[in-house]
C-alpha cells in the first residue's frame, strides 16, 4: 500500500506538473528538466538514504519522506511561474529517492534469495499500481478540475500510505556506522556487475525520455486532450504493471537474466523509435501495451540480480546505489536528448536516444559473452558461470 499510494501521487504529479508548466509558457527543454531535477535530486539521495536506513530503520524514514512529499505537491500546486516549480521538483525528487530505497530495501530483507524475483514482482507491481491510479485520478479530475487543484488534490492520495508507514519495520541492519567505500568496492568486484550497471543505464535512458516527454507529445504531437494524454500514461502503467508478477516468476527460474535484460532494452528501444512517427490515440495506445512488458521484465531482473549482490548488512546501501544509477539515468535522458526534441522534433529525441541505448546493450551483451568465455577457459561446471556467479544468481 505505501508503494502504490506514493508512487500514485508522484506520478499524478509526473503527469500534471509539464501540462502546468507548458501552460505557464515553458519551453520543451524547460519542461524535460523539470522532470530531470526531480530524478538527479532523487538520484543524490538514494545512496545516503540507504545508509540511514541500514544505520536506523525504515520506518522513520518512510515517514519523512512521505511528508516531503506531501509538502512540495501542495507548494507546486501554489505555485504560479515557472522557475519556482524547479525548487519543489529538487525537493520532492529528494523524497522520492529516498523512498524508493527504503522500499527496495524493505522488500529485499523479508524475503530469501530464492524468491527474490517475485517478490521484487510484486513490488514493483505496487509501483506501476500507483502509475496506472496516479495518472488515471489527475486525468478524470481535469474534466472538472484546473491544473492547480488538481495537483493539490491528488496529494491525498499519500493518506493511503500510512498504514505502510505504520507496519514498517525500525530493524537496524548495520550498527556499523556509516562506512560506504567498503561495500562499493565489493559491489564493483562482481564479475556481471559493470555489464548489468549498462543495462541498466541503457533502458532507463529511453524511460525517462518517454516519460519525460510523453505528456506534452500526446498534447503536441498525437493531438489528445489532457484527458486522453493521461488515459495513455495509465495504460502503459497496466500494461507495466501487469507483466511484472508473471516476469518475477520467469526471473527465478532463468539460469542467467541478463538475456531478459538484453532483450527488454531491444524491444522498448525500438517501441521509442516507432512512437515517435505515431498520431492519434489508439495507435500509441497500441504500441505500448506491446512493447512495455519487455521493458518490465527487464527491470524486475535487475532489481533481483541487485537484491542477490546486497549483503545483510550493507542492503541499503546496495540498494541505495541500484537507485541512484536508476534515478541518474532517468534524468540523464531528457537533459542529453530534450535539446534534440527542442530542435528537431520529438521523433528524432527519442530516436536518438533509443539508439544510444540500443548500442549499450550490445555492449553489455558482448562483455556477457566474453565473460562465459573466460568461464570456459576456467573450467566451469558448464562453461557460463563461475561457483561465485552461480551463489549470486541463487
Amino acid at each position: 500500500m505505501a508503494a502504490g499510494a506514493t508512487f500514485a501521487a508522484l506520478s499524478a504529479r509526473g503527469f500534471l506538473v509539464p501540462l502546468y508548466a507548458h501552460g505557464l509558457g515553458a519551453s520543451r527543454f524547460e519542461v524535460g528538466a523539470l522532470f530531470s531535477v526531480s530524478t538527479l535530486a532523487g538520484a543524490l539521495l538514494a545512496i545516503p538514504a540507504g545508509i540511514l536506513m541500514d544505520r536506523f530503520g525504515a520506518r522513520t524514514l518512510l515517514w519523512s519522506s512521505v511528508a516531503v512529499a506531501a509538502l512540495t505537491q501542495l507548494a507546486t500546486a501554489a505555485t504560479t511561474s515557472v522557475a519556482p516549480l524547479f525548487v519543489w521538483q529538487v525537493i520532492g525528487g529528494l523524497a522520492g529517492g529516498a523512498l524508493n530505497t527504503i522500499l527496495f530495501s524493505a522488500v529485499t530483507e523479508s524475503v530469501s534469495g530464492n524468491r527474490l524475483g517475485r517478490a521484487m514482482g510484486w513490488l514493483t507491481f505496487s509501483f506501476q499500481a500507483g502509475f496506472f491510479v496516479g495518472p488515471t485520478i489527475a486525468g478524470v479530475a481535469l474534466t472538472w478540475l484546473d491544473l492547480r487543484a488538481d495537483i493539490a488534490v491528488t496529494t491525498a492520495v499519500l493518506l493511503f500510505a500510512i498504514p505502510g508507514c505504520l507496519a514498517a519495520s525500525d530493524t537496524r541492519q548495520s550498527d556499523a556506522g556509516f562506512a560506504i567505500q567498503g561495500p562499493l568496492k565489493a559491489l564493483f568486484a562482481q564479475p556481471s556487475f559493470t555489464p548489468l550497471i549498462l543495462g541498466l543505464i541503457a533502458i532507463t535512458l529511453v524511460w525517462g525520455m518517454v516519460s519525460a516527454f510523453l505528456p506534452i507529445y500526446g498534447k503536441e504531437g498525437l493531438r489528445l486532450p489532457g484527458a486522453q494524454v493521461g488515459y495513455l500514461i495509465a495504460l502503459q502503467a497496466v500494461a507495466n504493471g501487469s507483466a511484472r508478477i508473471p516476469a518475477g516468476a520467469i526471473v527465478d527460474r532463468a539460469r542467467r537474466r541478463w538475456p531478459l535484460v538484453f532483450v527488454g532494452t531491444l524491444v522498448w528501444a525500438g517501441g521509442a523509435i516507432v512512437l515517435g512517427h505515431l498520431s492519434g490515440f489508439w495507435g500509441p495506445a497500441a504500441l505500448l501495451i506491446v512493447v512495455t512488458p519487455f521493458m518490465a521484465a527487464a527491470y524486475v531482473a535487475i532489481g533481483a540480480v541487485f537484491g542477490n549482490l546486497s549483503a545483510a548488512s550493507t542492503r541499503g546501501i546496495t540498494m541505495g546505489f541500484y537507485g541512484t544509477v536508476l534515478l541518474g539515468s532517468l534524468a540523464v535522458g531528457p537533459l542529453a536528448f530534450g535539446p534534440i526534441v527542442q530542435s528537431f522534433g520529438y521523433a528524432a529525441g527519442f530516436t536518438t536516444c533509443a539508439v544510444v541505448a540500443i548500442a549499450l546493450a550490445l555492449t553489455m551483451a558482448a562483455m556477457q559473452s566474453e565473460t562465459v568465455r573466460r568461464n570456459i577457459r576456467r573450467g566451469s561446471a558448464d562453461g557460463s558461470e563461475t561457483p561465485a556467479e552461480a551463489a549470486t544468481r541463487r
